[in-house]
């Protein structure tokens, strides 16, 4: 019986002992009057100084719904000599500890971004606090400051939008890519691959932006629009792709969930197409040391609407559509590899499928490969596409609709 009660009473103090710790909180907890939590920062070189810009929450205008004539976001700014000098200095201008768990958006201005940015990702991947699931940009033919400074509609949070639009362009369009830490820095330290980070425009005067009445408005003078992929050699930016090449980098990457395109009809007009599903495999081999890479893409499409006399239900139409819509990304696929090429950057990371399928080869030519992929590379491309569907109707009305037009003249 004694026994028994000192078991119990064992039991009930180890017991005690686990609730107590499990109780206690997180040792590193912070209080939300005590921070500042920042959801982007813009880099920028400012003469031989880096210029960190941070946006900042103001909790007070996010939890309302009541109308505020302050702002949900503030920018703070500070100067050193080092990416982490710059974050510190910025406890001399906010009034509370800069808090950078919750980033959303590391943004880079274009000047900065061609110096380097190993230094900046260095401190990044160091620092304890720092999560990894925020996205990159660059601030085309802009500074940083001027993309974070931006206030959005419809978000009262500017790098959330930011990051959303990113997430659904990437989605539906496939023009951009959303790249987040660990991506970045496998490509810019692959001795096979190099960098790529999607470009961020300001449209509108970005003076404006940064007042209320540029969210206030139905259609906003300032905006920020995502477009376009820009490209880097080691850990320095090179150059920016257009359209056709950033959609050929994403197929070849298999980025590419959801896209749009257009085949010209035969008689005039076009007829767009919806790519819902796209895989690409390449392969690679090393013969007398030239190097060839073999490009296969699959697609899978729906018509998305027919401008022109185009009759879907015949098989044999349906077919040249599809062989016209595979040459037509073919060619646009070859020339933007060629384009590519030229800039002398592998972002395609065909250096990889090299290395992977002939390694005592790749051993050879490692060292100066952005050369041979500008100057000797074979790259062979080959499309398939299968579309599955016309739309709820096979033949288009607008020969129909042109005709009616014709004789009411």
């Amino acid at each position: 019986m004694v026994n028994q009660l000192m078991q119990k009473k064992i039991k009930s103090i180890c017991v005690i002992i686990i609730l107590t710790v499990l109780l206690s909180g997180c040792w590193d907890a912070r209080e939300l009057s005590d921070i500042a939590i920042a959801t982007a920062l813009g880099v920028d070189k400012e003469g031989d100084q880096i210029l960190v810009s941070a946006q900042i929450l103001n909790p007070g205008e996010i939890a309302g719904n009541t109308i505020s004539t302050r702002t949900a976001v503030s920018t703070y700014q500070a100067k050193g000599s080092t990416f982490f000098e710059a974050i510190r200095k910025l406890t001399t201008i906010a009034p509370r500890r800069i808090y950078l768990a919750h980033l959303r958006m590391i943004i880079l201005g274009e000047e900065f971004a061609r110096g380097g940015v190993a230094d900046v990702l260095d401190f990044i991947s160091r620092d304890h606090e720092m999560r990894t699931d925020f996205n990159f940009a660059i601030a085309r033919e802009n500074t940083a400051e001027n993309v974070v400074q931006v206030l959005t509609p419809l978000e009262k949070i500017p790098a959330n939008k930011i990051f959303g639009n990113l997430q659904a362009a990437e989605e539906s369009w496939a023009g951009v890519s959303a790249v987040k830490l660990d991506e970045l820095i496998a490509s810019m330290t692959s001795k096979g691959k190099e960098a790529s980070v999607t470009g961020l425009w300001v449209i509108g005067d970005p003076e404006f932006g940064t007042q209320l009445e540029n969210v206030e408005a139905s259609l906003s003078p300032t905006e920020i629009k995502t477009d376009f992929i820009g490209v880097f050699k080691n850990d320095r930016f090179v150059d920016w792709l257009n359209e056709e090449q950033s959609k050929t980098l994403n197929r070849i990457k298999n980025k590419v969930k959801n896209t749009i395109s257009w085949v010209p009809c035969d008689d005039g007009g076009k007829v767009a197409i919806e790519v819902f599903k796209t895989h690409a495999n390449v392969s690679g081999s090393m013969k007398k040391g030239i190097p060839k890479i073999n490009v296969d893409v699959k697609s899978e499409a729906n018509v998305g609407d027919v401008a022109c006399a185009l009759n879907l239900t015949k098989p044999k139409e349906l077919r040249k559509l599809e062989s016209k819509f595979e040459k037509s990304i073919e060619e646009e696929m070859k020339t933007s590899i060629k384009k590519i090429q030229e800039m002398g950057t592998d972002v395609f990371g065909f250096g990889e499928v090299i290395h992977r399928a002939s390694p005592k080869e790749w051993k050879k030519v490692k060292g100066q490969w952005n050369e041979i992929f500008a100057n000797e590379l074979e790259v062979k491309v080959n499309v398939k596409i299968k579309i599955r569907r016309t739309g709820t109707i096979n033949q288009s009305f607008l020969k129909e609709i042109e005709e009616k037009r014709k004789q009411g003249e």
